[in-house]
């Protein structure tokens, strides 16, 4: 009875293995890294920009501060 047991095991685990192969397999995997890695140095991109912008807006509004405390004074 056992040895039916594992005889089935085996065949489900090759099905498995087909099921896998022919859904994409490792490949798919891989593509669908890549484009994950694509939008994350996209993402970095666009936020490294938004920083740099604010950067330099909190910086221009830093100088109008101390000239007006210079003026006021």
């Amino acid at each position: 009875m056992s040895v039916l047991a594992l005889i089935i095991a085996v065949i489900a685990l090759v099905i498995a293995v087909l099921a896998y192969q022919k859904a994409g397999g490792i490949r798919d995997l891989q593509e669908q890294a890549e484009a994950l890695r694509f939008v994350a140095d996209n993402l970095r991109e666009k936020t490294a920009d938004a920083l740099d912008k604010l950067e330099k807006s909190l910086r221009k509004s830093e100088g109008k501060k101390e000239t007006t405390e210079k003026e006021e004074k």
